[in-house]
């Protein structure tokens, strides 16, 4: 899937596809697979900014935010031709220069989704949604990195935040539907036998038998 991020206004980016249309979900298959303990990754976390801030005059200021945003206009570029590392490593070194540019951060976390880092994903999400807490398409991402890393009821409250922001947004809405036939399907499971505190599952991939 090619993602474009020729316009930097982070309210008409482009974005991913609606999760409605993605495969491998969590309780979405009927075979048994066991789900993956809670200990075996850390659970979801405020990420912390270790990055300390110079104190600048404005002229420093000035050139900071230029050369922050010709790292995050190669970044784009790169994200473009799917050079998706690539474009990752141009937006860290723009975040170390502007370390709170949430659209960096969300960016980021759609990226990190594309080439399977969901704990990573959620993190970058996360604190996008810390910087700018009433830009739904944060939300939206980050209740798309709780689905990939098998936390569906954290998503549903996601896109909650998104819709109480966007009413309309369609893609919130497809998300939240998504993510609530995922916990109806645990439920289905639990049901059936498995423990009640098994909360979350990891994405599996399908192969040609299953």
């Amino acid at each position: 899937m090619k993602l474009t991020w020729k316009n930097q206004n982070k309210n008409n980016k482009r974005r991913l596809s609606s999760l409605s249309h993605f495969q491998n979900l969590p309780f979405d298959q009927d075979d048994d697979r066991h789900g993956v303990d809670d200990n075996t990754k850390p659970k979801a976390q405020q990420p912390k900014n270790d990055t300390v801030r110079k104190t600048l005059t404005p002229d420093d200021d000035d050139e900071t935010a230029t050369l922050a945003e010709a790292f995050h206009s190669q970044g784009n570029k790169l994200a473009e031709d799917g050079r998706y590392r690539e474009a990752l490593g141009k937006w860290e070194t723009a975040l170390t220069l502007m370390p709170e540019r949430a659209v960096l951060h969300e960016q980021k976390a759609q990226v990190l989704l594309e080439i399977g880092e969901s704990w990573n994903a959620l993190k970058a999400a996360n604190r996008a949604t810390e910087l700018e807490p009433s830009w739904a398409e944060a939300w939206i991402t980050l209740g798309r990195a709780q689905l990939n890393f098998g936390e569906p009821d954290s998503a549903m409250e996601s896109f909650d935040r998104a819709l109480a922001i966007e009413p309309d947004s369609v893609e919130a809405r497809d998300d939240r539907q998504t993510a609530l036939h995922l916990v109806k399907r645990r439920r289905q499971l639990h049901s059936s036998g498995l423990s009640a505190t098994e909360n979350r599952y990891a994405v599996v991939e399908k192969t040609e038998s299953s």
